[in-house]
């Protein structure tokens, strides 16, 4: 790869998101942004090499894509006029919020209007703002690659005929979209963890789940999503053995864990819990907060854990909570539930889900069941990308 090609690269990992979010904000077209910034992509690929990589590859990307959107919008005969691009600039500062610290924050509760499907929000908002291809959101979420990249074409359609407005919505408003954001951000944080994305993603997601408590100090949701992804975060170090191998939680040494990013997890935790809302990102932050218990204690309170994944299981009952319940309680020795767990489970939606043939074979394995255990992992091995998790898998 030249450096002109990983400069390109290392742009479209860093700013992507944010990039799409300053040209859709003044043109609220946010495939238009899209196909603008692709364009310049292009063009970068075509001059750096020749010409060098500038100074700030970001400024440059936005300036010939601007251009780019000024192209097109004269082939569409589009802002023709001063009048209507002056009127737009003057919305942008009088909106409100207009002064908020990052503008992808913006684009993320615009993804989440009302007048778009619920079921597209998330994965509007991961392709948009989060710059993940429909094929990784698809996976993300367990859905079929050539749906998802419809249903995102469909939406982006809509938010540009409707025009929507690229503004926040008011206080009242704000609970109703903030569901959708929140879960797009840990999907985002997720992807990255596992190793399905690139390492960036994660920081990336981090980054926002900050901004969203400092724009939102009352809503208990993004604290614990901040608290849920620091608790991760802290471990993240202890995953990986000095060879590289896979080190599921249980096997971790508490002694790697951060004790800084833990403690900032706690203090969110605590100061969430007492808006007297318990929502789900609450309730897995104190999920994870009894796994980072074993710091200080040296066990783990499996009645907690159940307790905590039941209601959980209430609040979201999503196959990656289901599933993850089903885990905690084999973990914690009720073999007899885990599996009735995981025997209420759809068949056609665990088919393709790789921590249920994980769990299941686990399972099959402190039943004696040979031969239907090394089917069920060789089933999850199969489903697995982290070549680490699959030579775990496949160590037994």
């Amino acid at each position: 790869m030249t450096p002109a090609q990983q400069a390109a690269e290392q742009a479209a990992r860093a700013a992507y998101g944010r990039l799409v979010a300053r040209l859709a904000a003044r043109s609220r077209d946010i495939a238009g942004a899209e196909d603008a910034l692709a364009e310049a992509f292009a063009a970068a690929l075509r001059h750096w090499p020749q010409r060098g990589v500038p100074a700030s590859p970001e400024a440059w990307l936005l300036t010939v894509a601007r251009n780019a959107q000024r192209n097109a919008g004269r082939h569409r005969r589009v802002r023709e006029a001063a009048v209507p691009e002056l009127e737009l600039r003057q919305a942008e500062l009088a909106a409100p919020g207009a002064d908020w610290p990052d503008e992808r924050l913006k684009l993320l509760f615009v993804c989440a209007h009302p007048a778009i499907d619920p079921g597209i929000r998330t994965p509007l908002m991961l392709q948009v703002v989060l710059g993940l291809d429909a094929a990784r959101i698809a996976s993300a979420l367990l859905l079929a690659p050539a749906a998802m990249s419809q249903r995102l074409v469909r939406a982006k359609a809509k938010i540009r005929d409707a025009g929507l407005r690229f503004e926040l919505p008011e206080r009242e408003e704000m609970p109703g979209r903030l569901g959708a954001v929140v879960e797009a951000v840990y999907a985002a944080y997720g992807t990255g963890w596992e190793g399905a994305g690139p390492r960036g993603l994660a920081e990336e997601a981090m980054a926002l789940g900050r901004l969203l408590v400092e724009a939102l100090p009352g809503e208990p949701e993004a604290k614990g999503l901040l608290a849920l992804m620091l608790h991760c975060e802290a471990r993240r170090g202890a995953r990986r053995d000095a060879e590289g191998r896979f080190v599921p939680l249980a096997r971790q040494d508490p002694r790697r864990w951060s004790r800084d990013l833990m403690a900032e997890a706690e203090r969110l935790l605590v100061e969430g819990a007492r808006a007297g809302r318990f929502g789900r990102f609450l309730c897995e932050a104190a999920i994870q907060s009894v796994h980072a218990q074993r710091a200080a204690t040296g066990r783990t309170d499996h009645a907690a854990l159940r307790l905590l994944y039941d209601l959980l299981a209430e609040q979201a009952p999503s196959l990656g909570v289901l599933t993850a319940r089903a885990a905690a309680l084999l973990e914690a020795g009720d073999i007899r539930a885990a599996e009735a767990a995981l025997a209420a489970l759809p068949a056609e939606r665990v088919a393709a889900y790789q921590p249920y043939w994980a769990t299941r074979a686990a399972l099959l394995r402190c039943q004696g069941r040979d031969a239907e255990e090394a089917a069920a992992r060789q089933r999850a091995i199969g489903l697995t990308e982290d070549p680490a998790i699959r030579d775990f898998l496949r160590d037994g």
